[in-house]
């Protein structure tokens, strides 16, 4: 028999009725062995995520402001879910739970140990719903001294901690680090917990239960009805994950792609959905030509265009010292023989663009230099636009044919994308453009 991993994320067990949910789905096949989960998320759109409550406590506490009416809205939701489910004290003491927790907050608890209990008291309460085995994550997920995840070392413990259980509930988000103080990831990172538990259990599948019945061509606030997609390799969903489609925290791909398990994106609230599956490589006949469009916007371009630039030893190094020397990333840098563009997030920028510019001008010496803000980035994604003739010309002429103006151009080394900077104001409509040309 195979073995799955399956994770719930907040919205999935935001509430009893989830709750039930999520047992029903656990317990309708056998294959899924080991749970993870998230902390409950909103119940309605006006609630508040339990993590925002548990870091909105420690935001009191170092600001010598009353927390404890705070920290009691947190215990008493989790306490309303077990009573209701009919979970008594003899399975779960929670306030024995809560005792520990208001302990170490009043003993100066840093706020990774404060956000994570949001976890780790969801899935004690899991636990216990189901009558399983549970795993504390600050035991076997590990961190070094810095901060940095220490993934052998993880995978190596929780392997070997996996094995000594038939079925587990481990919470998300978190680890420890050498000193046993507890360490988490970034925000979602629960989906990065259950790509871990995944590789350490070697799983078949993993997993990653959630709203949405997956991943979609475009976003539903832009499209009307996007199609679905069935299939996706690692390097597509890395692709739309960096431009802003948000389904699937995007290192979560790391550790499962390393062990070639496939991720399957399912919808709690509809289960017998199949969902979105992410694999290696897309089964042969389930390519599309374009698998899917993010975008993001509000980004600045610096255009340079210097004669013979490209026989100057040292320019970019150069150019990449003064965005270091300001502590600037990029997100696209293309090239011509005499061009170059540097795209760069306006909120990474912040108020600097003008000492930038200051500095290029006098270490670059650019015949020309513009500046373009308010600009959007489209990523055009799809495997099966590699060798295949026509695909910029058809999203050319379809962004054309509405009056949008192509402000940069830029097309990764993979050839599974195809980048295009518009102004801010045109987003949607370009959107809408790409999609119709080729849906």
């Amino acid at each position: 028999m195979g073995i799955k991993v399956a994770k719930f994320g907040g919205s999935s067990v935001a509430d009893t009725i989830q709750f039930t949910k999520v047992k029903d789905i656990i317990l309708a096949d056998k294959q899924r062995k080991y749970v993870v989960v998230s902390a409950p998320g909103k119940r309605f759109d006006q609630d508040t995520k339990m993590t925002d409550l548990l870091y909105l406590c420690h935001t009191h506490i170092i600001n010598h402001l009353p927390w404890e009416q705070l920290f009691q809205v947190v215990c008493d939701r989790f306490s309303a879910i077990a009573f209701t489910l009919g979970i008594g004290s003899d399975k779960l003491d929670l306030h024995a739970e809560y005792k520990k927790i208001r302990d170490a907050m009043e003993d100066g608890a840093g706020p990774m140990f404060i956000a994570s209990r949001g976890e780790y008291l969801n899935g004690r309460l899991i636990a216990a719903y189901l009558g399983w085995d549970f795993i504390d994550a600050a035991d076997f997920i590990k961190f070094d001294e810095r901060g940095k995840f220490l993934a052998e070392k993880t995978n190596e413990l929780l392997s070997e901690e996996l094995k000594k259980h038939e079925n587990a509930v481990i919470p998300g988000f978190y680890g420890a680090g050498p000193d046993g103080k507890i360490v988490t990831f970034s925000r979602g990172g629960s989906d990065i917990s259950g790509a871990i538990v995944a590789r350490a259990a070697n799983a078949d599948v993993y997993e990653n239960w959630t709203d949405v019945h997956g991943f979609l061509t475009a976003d539903p606030r832009i499209i009307d009805d996007p199609k679905p997609i069935e299939y996706i390799s690692y390097q597509e969903l890395r692709e739309l994950s960096y431009m802003g489609a948000s389904v699937l925290h995007e290192d979560a791909i790391f550790p499962v792609r390393e062990s070639g398990i496939p991720i399957n994106i399912r919808n709690t609230n509809d289960p017998e959905h199949p969902g979105t599956i992410i694999l290696e490589k897309v089964p042969e006949g389930k390519t599309n030509i374009i698998t899917g469009i993010a975008g993001s916007k509000d980004f600045v371009v610096i255009a340079m265009h210097k004669y013979m630039m490209n026989s100057e030893r040292g320019f970019i190094r150069r150019l990449f010292a003064i965005l270091d020397n300001f502590d600037i990333s990029f997100e696209h840098m293309p090239t011509g023989i005499d061009t170059i563009s540097v795209v760069i997030d306006s909120q990474v920028l912040g108020n600097k663009l003008p000492d930038i510019i200051d500095d290029i001008k006098r270490n670059l010496q650019p015949d020309s230099l513009d500046v373009y803000e308010d600009i959007a980035l489209i990523a055009t994604v799809g495997q099966g636009m590699t060798y295949r003739p026509g695909v910029a010309a058809k999203l050319f002429a379809a962004l054309a044919d509405k009056g949008i103006n192509i402000r940069m151009i830029d097309q990764g080394s993979s050839e599974i994308n195809i980048i295009v900077g518009v102004a801010n104001k045109d987003f949607n409509d370009a959107i809408k453009a790409i999609y119709n040309a080729f849906n």
